[in-house]
C-alpha cells in the first residue's frame, strides 16, 4: 500500500467520495454555465433578473441534485432504471392530457414551480435503461436479432410518443442516443450500416420525387428543405432565423464586437437569442475566439467522460457515462449546427448556456449519474 492509499484510507468515508468525484468535469461544467450566465446577462441588456438570475437558481438546485446522485452507489441507479424509464413514460403520456402548449408545440407539465419538459427526462431515462438491458444481456447474445428487438422497442416507444408533441428535434436525439448506446454496447456494426445505407436510399427517393406522380411529401414539405438549403430563398419568413443567425456569426469576426456590443442581439433581430441561439450572441461579441474556446471546453467534458467509461470495469457504468456524454455531446453539436445552418432549425439547446429549467436541471442529472459510476469505480469490489 502506498502512503497516497494509506492516508486515503484514514479519511472518512464520505470525504473519501467527495475526493474520488471527476473534478476536471465538475470545474468544466462550472466554466461552461458560467459563459451561460454571462451571455444570459448580455442578451437582456444587463438585466440579472430576467434570465441569468433564474438559470444561477436553477444550476444551484441542479448541482445539489448531481452531488446527491454522485454520493449514491451506482448498483442503485441500476436498480431504478427501469422505474425511471417508466416514470418518464407516464409523463410523456400525460403531457398529451394535461401538457401546457407552448410555441405551437404540447411539451410540458406545469409543476408549478418548474414547468417540466418529460422528454428531456426520458433522454437520461433512455440511456439509464438501455444501460441496463445490455448489463444484464450476456455478451455473447448482444447481436442476436431477437435480443436486439427489446432496445429497439424501447427506443421507439417513446420517439413516438415525442413526435405526437410535436417535436421532432428531440425524437431524433432520442433516436440517436439510444442508437448509440446501442453500438458501444457491441451490437454489430452490420445492422447500423444497414439503417444507414437504408436512410440514404430513402432521402434520394425523396428528393428524385419531387414533381412526379410518385411524390413522396407534401408540396410545402419540399419548399421547407429548399429553404433549409437556400435560406435567401424567403429571407423574411421561412429563411429569417437561420438568415439572422448567419449575418451575426459572421459579424463576430475573429475576436468579436465586445461585451454587450452585439447588434443583432441588442436590436432583436435574432430570435429565441436567450434560447436556442445564445451561440449566435456569443460569437458576435466574443468572436471565433469566444466560439472555439466554447467547443474546446465542451469536447474536454466529453473526452473526459470517455476517460471515466474506459477506466470503469463495471458495465452499466461505463455505459451509462458513455450514454451521458454522448447526450451532451448531440445537445452541442446539433445546436451548432442548426444555427450555423448546417442543420435544420429543430429547437435544441446550447448546453449549460441556453436558458431553460428542465434541459439543464436533467443535464445535470445524467452528469450525477457519470460521476456515481466514477466515484464508485474503487468501491466496486468491496461492496
Amino acid at each position: 500500500m502506498s502512503y497516497l492509499e494509506y492516508n486515503l484510507k484514514t479519511v472518512p468515508f464520505g470525504f473519501r467520495k467527495i475526493l474520488a468525484l471527476n473534478w476536471p468535469v465538475l470545474f468544466l461544467i462550472f466554466t461552461i454555465s458560467g459563459i451561460g450566465f454571462v451571455m444570459l446577462y448580455s442578451v437582456s441588456g444587463g438585466n440579472l433578473d430576467r434570465w441569468a438570475r433564474p438559470q444561477m437558481e436553477r444550476f444551484f438546485v441542479g448541482m445539489i441534485g448531481l452531488f446527491i446522485m454522485a454520493m449514491v452507489p451506482i448498483w442503485f441507479w441500476r436498480n431504478m432504471s427501469f422505474l425511471a424509464y417508466a416514470l418518464a413514460v407516464f409523463l410523456l403520456i400525460a403531457v398529451e392530457f394535461t401538457g401546457a402548449t407552448g410555441m405551437g408545440a404540447q411539451r410540458w407539465i406545469d409543476l408549478g414551480f418548474i414547468r417540466l419538459q418529460p422528454s428531456e427526462l426520458m433522454k437520461i431515462a433512455l440511456v439509464m435503461i438501455l444501460a441496463a438491458y445490455y448489463d444484464w444481456l450476456p455478451i455473447e447474445l448482444t447481436s442476436r436479432p431477437l435480443w436486439i428487438l427489446p432496445p429497439v422497442a424501447l427506443i421507439l416507444l417513446p420517439v413516438a410518443l415525442v413526435l405526437r408533441q410535436p417535436d421532432l428535434g428531440t425524437s431524433l436525439l432520442l433516436l440517436t442516443g439510444g442508437g448509440a448506446v446501442i453500438f458501444l454496447a457491441g451490437v454489430h456494426w452490420g445492422y447500423f450500416a444497414s439503417i444507414l445505407s437504408s436512410s440514404a436510399a430513402l432521402i434520394i427517393a425523396v428528393f428524385q420525387s419531387n414533381g412526379t406522380s410518385w411524390q413522396i411529401l407534401k408540396d410545402y414539405q419540399y419548399a421547407r428543405i429548399d429553404t433549409f438549403l437556400d435560406p435567401s430563398r424567403d429571407p423574411l419568413g421561412a429563411g429569417y432565423h437561420i438568415t439572422q443567425a448567419k449575418i451575426a456569426l459572421g459579424s463576430g469576426g475573429l475576436t468579436g464586437r465586445g461585451f454587450m456590443q452585439g447588434t443583432q442581439s441588442r436590436l432583436n433581430f435574432l430570435p429565441e437569442k436567450h434560447t436556442d441561439f445564445i451561440f449566435t450572441t456569443l460569437s458576435e461579441e466574443f468572436g471565433l475566439v469566444g466560439s472555439v474556446s466554447l467547443l474546446v471546453l465542451y469536447s474536454l467534458v466529453l473526452v473526459f467522460c470517455i476517460l471515466s467509461a474506459l477506466s470503469n470495469k463495471d458495465r452499466f457504468a461505463s455505459l451509462v457515462t458513455l450514454g451521458v456524454g454522448v447526450t451532451f455531446f448531440l445537445f452541442f453539436s446539433v445546436n451548432m449546427a442548426m444555427v450555423m445552418g448546417l442543420a435544420p432549425v429543430v429547437g435544441v439547446p446550447l448546453p449549460l448556456v441556453s436558458y431553460g429549467g428542465s434541459a439543464m436541471l436533467v443535464l445535470l442529472l445524467g452528469f450525477g449519474l457519470m460521476q456515481s459510476a466514477h466515484v464508485h469505480r474503487p468501491l466496486m469490489k468491496s461492496q
